[in-house]
């Protein structure tokens, strides 16, 4: 069993994510390696277009010696993972009471109707995917979006329009 999953782990696992994810393994005491696997889940999605597949989580949770269940019920429970493609950039739209309360329901419309899209799809160009989220952390700045790894806080439709124009 412990060559199936070294096997896995070095075919689906680049060098670099590995280093990576044995950095973060690093934080934590030698028995307690599963505390890296949010971190480890961000490095094997960003590393694979910003998603996850099953095989990815299993690579992970075979590295990291935990139950696969384990991994999944992180990646779908964290709404920062993804488990099916996503487009170029991620736009990321707060709707919690903080922003809702400051207008987090115009943002949506305004993003649908430029963009042509629903919360959860993506354009047809595959460069935009549109997700609603619980909170981001910056209700000062109500309402507040995250683009790939930005935040853009007091959010009007000329700065989203602006901010949509200034996306490569």
């Amino acid at each position: 069993m412990a060559a199936v999953m070294d096997t896995n782990v070095n075919n689906l696992l680049s060098a670099e994510s590995l280093a990576e994810i044995d950095m973060w393994i690093s934080k934590y005491p030698a028995e307690q390696k599963q505390s890296a696997c949010m971190a480890a889940l961000r490095i094997v999605q960003d590393a694979n277009d910003g998603h996850l597949t099953d095989p990815l989580m299993e690579a992970v949770a075979d590295y990291l010696e935990m139950p696969r269940i384990s991994v999944y019920e992180v990646a779908t429970f964290y709404s920062m993972y993804e488990l099916t493609p996503v487009g170029k950039h991620k736009i990321c739209i707060c709707t919690n009471i903080s922003c809702m309360l400051c207008g987090s329901d115009d943002v949506v419309s305004h993003f649908e109707k430029r963009l042509g899209i629903s919360l959860g799809e993506t354009t047809k160009d595959g460069r935009i995917t549109l997700k609603e989220v619980e909170c981001l952390g910056a209700c000062v700045g109500a309402p507040m979006l995250q683009i790939d790894k930005n935040y853009y806080e007091n959010l009007t439709p000329e700065t989203i329009d602006a901010i949509l124009d200034g996306l490569d």
